[in-house]
C-alpha cells in the first residue's frame, strides 16, 4: 500500500469554466510529488513537491492566483509537518515570496520554531536565499476583479470564496512508513490585513503523525480554527475509526456545532486514504501502487494508470 500521496485544491464551488482546471491542477500535482516517492524521496520531500506545483498554478488560492486581503494585497500563509518526530514549520501573512511552502520547510529545517510570521518571516526568507519577487507577479486578474467586487458594502466575501478554487494541501506515507502533510493558502478574500487562518496554526490548517496519520484541510479558516479540525480528525483515528469515518466524524461537526463548510484529504500509517468534504465540491487526487485517483463532487471516483497521459 506504500508509497501513497493525496493532495486536494480546496473546497467550495468551482466555476463551470474553471472545473476541467482545477481537476487537471490535482492531477499534476499528484504526480509530480508521487514521483518524488518512486524516487526514494521521503513524504515531506512528495508533499513539498506536490504543494509547490499548486502554488505555481494560478487558478488556485495559494502562491500565485492568491486571493487579496482588504487593500488589495497577497499575504500567505503555509505549514508543513513530519510525522517522524512531530517537527513542524510555518510562516503566516507572509509577502513576496512565490512558494510559501518550502519557506515553511525552512523554518521546520533551519530554526527551533515552528512559526514565524509578517516581516520576521520575510527577513527569514532573505536570510535563507529564498528569491524575492514583486508583489504584482502573484496577482492575477481574477483576483483582482473579485477584490473590487467583494469591497461593496453589502458583498459576502466568506460566501463569495467559495467561489474560487482554495486552500491547497497533501499528506503521504512514504516507503518508509514516515508522514507528513503540507498546507498553503493565500487565505480568505478580502480579509484584514494581519489575519491569520488556520493554515499556519499546528492541529488546524495541517498535522502529522507516524503514529496516527495526517490531514491537510480546507474551508472557512476560522470555523476549522475553532474545532482544531485537522487534529480532531486524528483523535477520532486514534480511537479506532477509519480514515474516511474519523473525516466525516469530524466535517460533520464543525458544520453542526460552528455552521462551518471544508473538506479534507487524510492518511493512516497503513496507507489507507480518503479525500472528504461537506462543501459541494473539493478537488482531490490521490497516488498508490501505480493508480492515480481523482474526483470533484461527492461519490466521484476515477481511477486510471499513473503513467497514462492525461
Amino acid at each position: 500500500m506504500l508509497p501513497v500521496l493525496v493532495v486536494h485544491g480546496g473546497a467550495g464551488h468551482i466555476p463551470k469554466k474553471r472545473v476541467q482546471l482545477s481537476c487537471a491542477g490535482v492531477r499534476a500535482a499528484v504526480r509530480g510529488g508521487y514521483s518524488k516517492l518512486q524516487g526514494q524521496g521521503s513524504a515531506m520531500d512528495a508533499v513539498v513537491e506536490a504543494v509547490t506545483l499548486l502554488e505555481n498554478d494560478h487558478h488556485y488560492n495559494a502562491g500565485l492566483g492568491s486571493v487579496l486581503n482588504i487593500k488589495g494585497e497577497v499575504e500567505m500563509d503555509a505549514i508543513v509537518m513530519d510525522g517522524r518526530y512531530l517537527a513542524s514549520g510555518a510562516v503566516s501573512a507572509v509577502r513576496k515570496v512565490a512558494n510559501p511552502v518550502q519557506l515553511a520547510r525552512l523554518v521546520m529545517d533551519k530554526t527551533s520554531h515552528l512559526c514565524l510570521t509578517g516581516e520576521g518571516a520575510s527577513q527569514f526568507a532573505r536570510a535563507m536565499g529564498v528569491p524575492e519577487v514583486p508583489e504584482e507577479s502573484l496577482i492575477t486578474e481574477y483576483a483582482r476583479m473579485r477584490w473590487k467586487k467583494n469591497l461593496a458594502a453589502d458583498a459576502n466575501p466568506v460566501e463569495c470564496q467559495m467561489g474560487k478554487m482554495g486552500t491547497v494541501g497533501a499528506v503521504a506515507v512514504d516507503a518508509e512508513g514516515n508522514i507528513a502533510c503540507a498546507t498553503s493558502t493565500g487565505g480568505m478574500l478580502n480579509k484584514m490585513e494581519g489575519r491569520v487562518g488556520d493554515t499556519a496554526c499546528i492541529g488546524c490548517g495541517g498535522y502529522a503523525d507516524n503514529r496516527v496519520g495526517a490531514v491537510s484541510p480546507t474551508g472557512h479558516g476560522e470555523a476549522i480554527m475553532k474545532v482544531t479540525l485537522a487534529r480532531l480528525i486524528l483523535f477520532h483515528m486514534e480511537q479506532g475509526r477509519s480514515a474516511e469515518a474519523a473525516a466525516d466524524e469530524a466535517l460533520a461537526y464543525m458544520k453542526e456545532r460552528v455552521g462551518g463548510l471544508g473538506g479534507v484529504v487524510v492518511v493512516d500509517p497503513q496507507g489507507e486514504w480518503s479525500a472528504r468534504f461537506s462543501s459541494l465540491q473539493m478537488a482531490w487526487a490521490a497516488a498508490q501502487q501505480q493508480t492515480l485517483h481523482y474526483g470533484l463532487y461527492a461519490g466521484e471516483h476515477f481511477t486510471q494508470n499513473i503513467d497514462d497521459p492525461y
